[in-house]
């Protein structure tokens, strides 16, 4: 079975390219000394980053995977629901 997020492997594996050069570049920053607000707001940048790619990948996993699930129903369905609202409440406290 193919994963939800499959038809954009390409575009995620492109953004997280561009977050990996954006933690390098954070190493070189802290490592030139360079101004701590500088620094802070490359950090907030990456992380808005990242969180575009989770929330990308949670709206694929909930229009394939538990949408898929839910049709099928049984025990699948509710362990597919109940994956997506974890993952939902980790994205959320983060």
């Amino acid at each position: 079975m193919a994963h939800g997020y499959i038809k954009d492997k390409d575009d995620y594996l492109k953004r997280l390219r561009r977050v990996e050069g954006q933690i390098r570049g954070l190493q070189r920053m802290v490592d030139d000394e360079v101004y701590c607000i500088d620094i802070l707001t490359q950090v907030s940048a990456a992380t808005r980053a990242l969180e575009t790619v989770a929330l990308g990948l949670l709206d694929d996993h909930l229009a394939h995977c538990v949408v898929d699930a839910a049709r099928e129903g049984g025990p699948d369905a509710e362990v597919k629901l109940k994956e997506a609202s974890d993952a939902i409440a980790r994205l959320v406290r983060s």
